[in-house]
């Protein structure tokens, strides 16, 4: 799908809202919108009449070359920019992102306006995701994957989390990935209670759980997948754990397809762990969507009264975490389908254990 289709999908969902337009000013937005990667920029998106584009003139010349079909202002003043052309009606904005500098600026350059909330209508656009969109996610998840199975193959033990979590990084990197979708979660024996441990210069010793979170960056699109491993043999408390994380993942999965509540994966999944015992050491989120963010909506909540659609792509990412013994988590991205989800990132997840 184009940027001008996706804009045109826009126009659709703002006409049926009644509204002048929207004035977009989150830049994943803008890039969703347009193709543009620059770190400013804003786009006035009419119902009737033209798109306009708002940047400052650093990116003058490759906004000519990301954006040829969108009439372009050069100019420090984007709010400016847009006000200028919001001249009566009923228009949107993002004020879900904009700052209340910006609102407060908007609104008192607005005469005969009536300036009220997006609502996440981008946001919402963004849930679907298009072939291309699909594409990028699943080469990011491929070279995801490759890299940690080759990062597997060790040496492992004697190195430290910093220099084990650079070395995957750097695997992604020369995979192909245009950089690494977030900072990778390298943690090892207890920290892996941590649910975002920073990766520190402790040990990697045998016996212990390692657990990685990381993912790669292809095309704007992130991967984001989490494996738990143990360094040598398994005990029995970390084969009970792994084997209850494992059973939640599944239940969890299992219902991301078209047509399913949101809430049902996340019942699913915690009453599984309910039935292993171990409910109240899960204690993050349930999963979330990915794309060219990699937390955007939807968010999976008991709390979600929406319904799943073909082609969203989400995480699901139970765990166990217990202070000051260990913890284990196992995340997949996922492409929700009309059939069986289908698991982007592919690499086993059986318990491995690594010698």
């Amino acid at each position: 799908m184009s940027a001008a289709d996706r804009r045109a999908a826009l126009v659709a969902a703002l006409t049926e809202r009644h509204l002048e337009g929207v004035f977009v000013t989150t830049l994943v937005n803008v890039r969703y919108l347009t193709g543009f990667t620059g770190s400013n920029g804003a786009l006035l998106v009419p119902t009737s009449g033209e798109p306009v584009f708002f940047t400052d003139g650093r990116y003058r010349d490759q906004a000519a070359i990301e954006l040829p079909d969108v009439d372009h202002v050069i100019g420090r003043d984007l709010v400016g920019g847009a006000a200028h052309r919001m001249t009566s009606g009923r228009w949107a904005a993002e004020t879900h992102t904009l700052s209340v500098d910006a609102h407060r600026s908007l609104t008192g350059r607005l005469d005969g306006v009536e300036l009220v909330g997006a609502d996440r209508v981008v946001e919402s656009l963004r849930e679907v995701k298009d072939d291309d969109e699909v594409d990028a996610l699943t080469r990011a998840c491929d070279i995801s994957t490759r890299a940690l199975e080759q990062l597997l193959e060790g040496p492992l033990v004697g190195r430290t989390e910093r220099q084990v979590g650079r070395d995957l990084e750097n695997r992604m990197l020369d995979l192909g990935a245009e950089a690494i979708a977030f900072e990778t979660i390298l943690a090892t024996g207890d920290h892996t209670a941590v649910p975002h441990h920073h990766p520190t210069d402790r040990v990697l010793a045998q016996g212990d759980l390692l657990k990685i979170d990381f993912g790669a960056r292809v095309d704007g699109y992130h991967a984001d997948c989490t494996r738990t491993v143990v360094l040598g043999r398994a005990d029995d408390w970390q084969r009970e754990v792994y084997s209850a994380v494992r059973a939640s993942q599944q239940a969890g999965v299992d219902l991301l397809r078209h047509g399913a509540d949101v809430a049902a994966s996340d019942v699913a999944a915690r009453a599984s762990l309910e039935a292993s015992g171990w409910l109240d050491a899960f204690t993050t989120g349930l999963g979330h969507g990915v794309g060219l963010e990699i937390h955007e909506d939807p968010f999976i909540a008991a709390s979600h009264a929406g319904k799943l659609s073909s082609r969203t792509v989400l995480t699901m990412e139970p765990g166990i975490y217990v202070p000051g013994r260990g913890g284990v988590r196992i995340e997949d991205t996922v492409l929700v389908t009309a059939g069986a989800p289908e698991v982007l990132t592919t690499m086993t997840k059986d318990l491995l254990e690594i010698g």
